[in-house]
């Protein structure tokens, strides 16, 4: 089975242009600061990681319907129905109708300043040497998956140059499965844009630069 992910809808046409907001406008409405306070809660919970909320949240089916904070809800509200956090009764009628389940740990609104503040780093140990240096000229693996993936599609097949090894960090990918950590070095890759979208598309004299775990990564020669 090949997963739908909407994580690279940038690359992708026909959405119109990009509004831009006024900077720190974080909320359009008065429940979107709860649905962020609830996710954030409950991933502090450790009933899954990072990745797999990002994940949960990139294939929700109706992903492209949904505004930004009606996206952390759908996403939050799947990621409990499957734990039994939450049951659907609950989800229809907006009210807590069967004892709470149990959860690993609980974030106090005293400690959130520093939990927020320490964040969550995800550089690890290297599993060995890495593959790629700077400047290297690298083509992105291309092909279906079944599972979800933080390779954007619109890079998939290109080649690129890799401009920056930021170490071995968490691969988002197979933690996103709850198959563990499974660290990879990390690199960015500079891609011009008639590699990405043709020598015939409009001429911006733009650059695109795409984080890539080195699994994603294939030498050109």
């Amino acid at each position: 089975m090949s997963y739908v992910t909407h994580a690279d809808l940038g690359g992708q046409p026909g959405f119109g242009p990009v509004t831009p907001e006024p900077e720190g406008e974080l909320f359009h409405a008065s429940w979107e600061p709860r649905a962020l306070a609830l996710t954030l809660a409950m991933g502090a919970t450790g009933s899954w990681n990072i990745d797999a909320s990002r994940a949960m949240r990139e294939t929700l089916p109706n992903y492209r319907d949904l505004s930004y904070y009606q996206i952390w809800l759908g996403a939050l509200e799947q990621l409990m129905l499957q734990r039994g956090q939450v049951l659907p009764d609950e989800i229809a009628s907006g009210e807590m109708r069967h004892p709470a389940a149990p959860v690993a740990r609980v974030l106090k609104a005293d400690n959130v300043p520093a939990v927020l503040a320490k964040g969550s780093p995800t550089e690890r140990a290297a599993p060995g040497p890495a593959r790629f240096a700077v400047g290297q000229a690298v083509r992105m693996h291309i092909g279906k998956v079944d599972h979800h993936t933080r390779l954007p599609r619109y890079v998939q097949g290109k080649c690129g140059t890799i401009e920056h090894v930021h170490g071995a960090h968490v691969f988002a990918d197979a933690n996103a499965q709850g198959i563990g950590e499974q660290p990879q070095w990390l690199y960015t890759v500079v891609f011009e844009e008639a590699e990405l979208w043709g020598a015939a598309s409009p001429r911006q004299n733009l650059s695109v630069s795409v984080d890539a775990w080195e699994s994603y990564l294939e030498p050109t020669t």
